[in-house]
């Protein structure tokens, strides 16, 4: 996910500051991994850098100095380019948990056992974002958001089934290679 069109997009909203826009950004997105404050303002200066955004002003509210931000035309139209674009499918498949498998198979492990623990925890993370989404509370971002890594992780649990179905096979080859 690219941090600066995020902000770019949360930015076209109107004028915010830095605090706002990490605010906004976790709860716009709550199945992502928060960004940091700091990754915020870094984005935001080279934003500005850039001539994507500009400082709106500051104030100080009664506390400390903020600064506000904005979106510039250039970056109306970065974010509406970036937005349009079609991402890629991954050209290669780079899988952590195949090469956990393989790896296992190479130094006399049991790679059966580790496609036990791991789907166990993929079933653990499964529950745990069906009851994100099934709560009563959840807006639809939430619900959307948990429904892609389900749907991600189900595909993964597939996979993992289908390996080791074929685990005998597959041990024969590496050892063979």
């Amino acid at each position: 996910m690219s941090t600066r069109h995020i902000l770019l997009g949360l930015l076209a909203a109107g004028p915010s500051h830095g605090y706002d826009l990490k605010r906004r950004h976790d709860e716009r997105f709550p199945q992502a991994r928060p960004l940091a404050y700091g990754q915020v303002y870094t984005t935001l200066q080279r934003l500005v850098r850039d001539g994507l955004a500009e400082v709106e002003g500051t104030d100080a509210d009664g506390g400390p100095e903020r600064t506000l931000y904005r979106s510039t035309d250039a970056g109306a139209g970065e974010l509406a380019r970036w937005a349009q674009e079609i991402a890629p499918p991954a050209p290669f498949v780079a899988n952590e948990i195949f090469a956990k498998v393989v790896v296992s198979i190479l130094a006399d492990g049991d790679p059966a056992a580790y496609l036990r623990a791991q789907r166990a925890a993929h079933m653990e993370r499964m529950r745990q974002l069906t009851a994100v989404k099934t709560d009563s509370n959840a807006d639809l971002a939430t619900v959307l958001s948990a429904d892609y890594a389900l749907n991600h992780l189900d595909a993964d649990l597939r996979w993992m089934n289908t390996t080791a179905a074929r685990l005998t096979i597959l041990t024969a080859e590496v050892d063979g290679a």
